[in-house]
């Protein structure tokens, strides 16, 4: 089964056109390195009644919208491969490291999953 990292982060909706940006050349450098798949959903429906919704998960501010992402590797030890190519490429560190970033990183949950069921 495939292994995939998955993302949630709030990003004011001022932002939403220059963080598409950045995801954009994210998803290149990524594809790029060996990513079977990258995606960047912006919440849509989020007014759920069930369940805790995303904007309460992450503590999301009354101008901020959620994104849900992921890539999909063929391993844990592939995405480990296809990882730190992507974090050595200067592509990458570049947007990093600007000032400007259109999110708070430290808000935002990441984590590596194992698929379970893949239909």
């Amino acid at each position: 089964m495939n292994y995939v990292d998955g993302y949630v982060l709030p990003v004011p909706k001022k932002k939403l056109d220059v963080y598409r940006k950045m995801a954009q050349r994210a998803a290149k450098v990524w594809r790029e390195h060996g990513a079977l798949e990258y995606r960047e959903c912006v919440g849509e429906d989020l007014k759920t009644k069930m369940g805790t919704p995303f904007q309460r998960a992450i503590k999301t501010k009354p101008d901020e919208t959620v994104i849900f992402a992921w890539v999909v590797f063929k391993s844990r030890a592939h995405r480990d491969k296809v990882n730190a190519k992507v974090m050595k490429d200067p592509r990458l560190s570049d947007m990093m490291n600007d000032k400007e970033m259109p999110f708070d990183m430290k808000r935002m949950s990441y984590g590596g999953f194992q698929m379970m069921v893949a239909a």
